[in-house]
């Protein structure tokens, strides 16, 4: 069964994003970060191309040619899966394919609008039986 993480309270949830990719990479997992469109694919991938200053963390997009190589797939085209290891969702619903993943990691922001999207999707895989692990990040530098 999937691992649900919730990660609330966030300041920046495309930051937090890189962030939590940057830790998969050192863990040797692979994961694809879930954008609700392309601008929020264009966005997330600026940060993986800036969050270190010594480097980047290496990413492509889903139907990139060294998809199937690369450890971090961003994408709002979620037609084209190559890895089953985490699945980050940076969307307003939840992703309907979220089960063929080992691990689906929720991140959800301070306004009130990602708020009450987010209870639905935390109602949603709890009413499913999913145990669910709740990350607060109040307080917490990203």
């Amino acid at each position: 069964m999937t691992q649900i993480d919730f990660y609330f309270n966030t300041s920046d949830k495309y930051r937090l994003a890189a962030r939590l990719g940057a830790k998969s990479l050192e863990q040797c997992t692979r994961m694809f970060l879930l954008t609700s469109d392309p601008r929020a694919t264009e966005e997330v991938e600026t940060l993986l191309w800036t969050c270190q200053q010594t480097g980047f963390l290496p990413h492509c997009r889903s139907r990139h040619p060294l998809a199937a190589e690369t450890p971090l797939i961003v994408d709002h085209d979620s037609s084209v899966m190559v890895h089953d290891d985490i699945l980050l969702n940076l969307c307003e619903s939840h992703p309907a394919f979220f089960s063929r993943f080992r691990r689906l990691i929720e991140v959800v922001g301070l306004d009130e609008e990602d708020r009450t999207a987010a209870r639905l999707r935390y109602k949603f895989y709890r009413d499913r039986g999913y145990e669910i692990h709740r990350h607060d990040m109040t307080g917490k530098s990203l």
